[in-house]
Order: C-alpha cells, then sequence, then structure tokens
C-alpha cells in the first residue's frame, strides 16, 4: 500500500464544504431520540452533558487533524500502514472498514424502525433496504465531489426544520429545567459517553482529508461544523427538557420526533409524517460517505477498484439487513456499536496521535545521526 496520496485534481474539495460534511455526518438517526438516553443519567443536568460531549468532539477533532497534517498527504489507510507495520496495519486498517459498514448498518437499521413505526407498518425490510443501498450506489457513482454536494445540499435544504423548534417553544415550561447541577459529575461524564452514538461522523476526515484543497484550513472549518453540531444538539436538549416532564422524557423512545408531532398547518394534519419522510435527505450524507470511506479502505489495502468494491459491499451490507428485527434487539446492536465506537472514535485517535509523534521523533534523530555521520 502506497502511504503518501495524489489525488487527481479533479477530485478535489473546496475546505470550505468540510463545515457541511461533518455537520451532515453527525446530524443523523441519532437526533431523533437523543434526549431520552442522556436524561436517564444526567436528569436535568442533560444539557451539560451535551455541553461536555461537544467539547470533547472539538478536542478529538484536534488530534485528528494533527495526526494527518504530520504526513504531507495521506488518510488513516495510509498512517496506520506506516505506523504498525504491513500486517497489524492491514488487520487495523480492516477492522475501521468494519466499523465504516457497522456505521451503515446501523443508520439503515434505525431510519427503517422508525418509518416502519410511524409511518410505512406494511412495508417490507427488504424494500426499504434496497432503495436506501440504490440511493447509495447511485451517489458513489457520481464520485467525492457529487457526495460532497449531496451533504451541501443535505444541510442547507434542511435549515427549515430548526425553526420548528418555536412550535415546543411557546409550549415550555421552564421549571422543568430545575433543579441545575443536581447530577454528581460522573453522571454527567456518562451522559456524555451516552451521546457517542449521536456525535459520531466526524472521524470521516481521517479519510477525506487527501482530497480537501487547502490543508491549513482543515482544521478551522472542521470545528466550525463540530460547534454548529454542539449547538443545534444542545438547542433540541433544551426545549425537549422545558416541554417534556421528567417522567414523559423517560418514556419518549424518539424525543425528536415527538415534539413535531404538535406541528400543525392548515394543509397538513400530520406534520411528523413530512419530517420522517424528509429525514432521508439527512442520512443520505452519512451513508454515502460510510460507504465511501469503507470502499476506499478496501480498495487501498487490496489495490482493487473502488466501483466493484462498492457493489460487493453494498450487496453484503443489503443482506445483513433483510433479516428482521425486534425493538430490543435494534436497541442492543446500537448500545454495542456505541461502545466500540467511543473507543474507536474516542481513544484510539490519541493513541495513534502518540504513536505518530514518537515515529517522527525516532526517524528525526536517525537523519541527525546519519547527518552527523556523513560529515
Amino acid at each position: 500500500m502506497k502511504v503518501h496520496i495524489e489525488p487527481r485534481p479533479q477530485n478535489m474539495v473546496n475546505t470550505f464544504l468540510l463545515i457541511f460534511v461533518v455537520h451532515s455526518m453527525q446530524l443523523g438517526v441519532g437526533i431523533q431520540g437523543f434526549q431520552r438516553i442522556i436524561y436517564m443519567e444526567a436528569r436535568h443536568d442533560a444539557w451539560i452533558s451535551v455541553i461536555i460531549s461537544g467539547v470533547a468532539t472539538a478536542i478529538i477533532g484536534f488530534i485528528m487533524v494533527k495526526t494527518l497534517s504530520a504526513y504531507e498527504n495521506t488518510d488513516l489507510y495510509g498512517i496506520q500502514y506506516d505506523v504498525l507495520g504491513k500486517w497489524i496495519g492491514t488487520l487495523v486498517n480492516i477492522l475501521f472498514v468494519l466499523y465504516f459498514l457497522g456505521g451503515f448498518h446501523m443508520i439503515v437499521r434505525n431510519y427503517i424502525e422508525v418509518l416502519q413505526a410511524w409511518v410505512f407498518p406494511e412495508i417490507p425490510n427488504w424494500l426499504l433496504a434496497l432503495t436506501l443501498v440504490y440511493l447509495v450506489y447511485y451517489g458513489l457513482n457520481g464520485g467525492l465531489r457529487t457526495v460532497v454536494g449531496v451533504s451541501f445540499f443535505s444541510v442547507t435544504l434542511s435549515l427549515w426544520l430548526i425553526l420548528l423548534l418555536a412550535y415546543p417553544f411557546q409550549f415550555a415550561n421552564w421549571d422543568y429545567l430545575f433543579p441545575m447541577f443536581e447530577a454528581s459529575v460522573t453522571e454527567m461524564l456518562i451522559g456524555a459517553k451516552q451521546m457517542t452514538f449521536t456525535v459520531i461522523g466526524f472521524e470521516i476526515i481521517y479519510v477525506i482529508y487527501p482530497f480537501l484543497k487547502e490543508k491549513d484550513r482543515v482544521h478551522k472549518y472542521m470545528q466550525y461544523g463540530l460547534g454548529f453540531t454542539t449547538i443545534l444538539y444542545l438547542a433540541v436538549m433544551v426545549v425537549s427538557l422545558a416541554y417534556f416532564s421528567g417522567g414523559q422524557l423517560e418514556r419518549t423512545i424518539w424525543g425528536t420526533l415527538s415534539l413535531f408531532k404538535i406541528v400543525r398547518f392548515p394543509f397538513i394534519e400530520r406534520f411528523e409524517y413530512v419530517a420522517i419522510t424528509f429525514w432521508v435527505l439527512l442520512i443520505l450524507p452519512n451513508l454515502m460517505l460510510y460507504m465511501w470511506a469503507a470502499t476506499r479502505g478496501i480498495s487501498r489495502i487490496f489495490n482493487k477498484k473502488e466501483q466493484k468494491v462498492s457493489w460487493i459491499l453494498l450487496t453484503f451490507i443489503l443482506l445483513t439487513l433483510l433479516y428482521p428485527l425486534t425493538r430490543v434487539q435494534i436497541n442492543m446492536l446500537n448500545d454495542y456499536f456505541a461502545r466500540g465506537a467511543f473507543y474507536i472514535v474516542f481513544v484510539y485517535p490519541l493513541l495513534l496521535f502518540g504513536a505518530v509523534l514518537i515515529k517522527n521523533k525516532l526517524f528525526r534523530k536517525k537523519d541527525e545521526a546519519n547527518a552527523q555521520k556523513n560529515e
């Protein structure tokens, strides 16, 4: 595997669009019902857990960019191959491919569950899964620039949904936010950890980095995207805490979708149906970028053409989605995936950054020693 990557100019992406890529990757199925699991840990201080989670993503995002900038132009697969060696590096690269495929699988699973529970209870799994998989394949055929374009339109075309928070806001009971600071620091941290499944996705920077034009602006635009996501999640959490009582929030599986139930227009009686079906525009960038990252990994590891690899991976994913699961089983899968994602996204980057620093320091000493010998 080649460590250094030289993308074609026509495949390069303006770094400014990283804001939309990062935000669209974090804004998916997780926002539909993250309030309950955070509230069960941190109670009325759940909004503090959201802030802690946002700070953690900003720190890890900084570490990821620093790791990538230590190399001239490469991605996660190249770095691991260089630092860990051929065999261990290849195994860890395959692990990350499986992680990206797992993220794809969980997003589709959760969205299909919401569709069947709220809108289309009679439509079978295979039809919904096939539709989403086909949309992803269609987007991947256009290349990375097309996928990034989908991310841009996903964010811009969904901004109007934020304005709908004004509906539950007018019925808010601000006494529900009290008492503040009743949770211990440990409970707040556990609540922040429970945000893992909701905020992951920004690790896509590890794979997309070589295709960004202005490398010196990557960190700035990435932090803009992370900050926008944190502010949005904080606003949704505060409105949810003020609208639902504690008992209601504990029993509400999809808190954000339930907020849409009170929205009324003269021409639309059940607006939540519109929001749920519109949500496909929000999850498409997640699916496309996760699959693109997995495809890039297999292509780099085994030196295969990306188009052929994408066909194989999408077929494999479709087969895994055909088996129906209950609500309890999907919850268990979410928990297991979130636990693994916590270590992969929030712990491993620190270890990888340390390994890169050590390797660069050792090579620098060797180069200095060789230079002294030559003198």
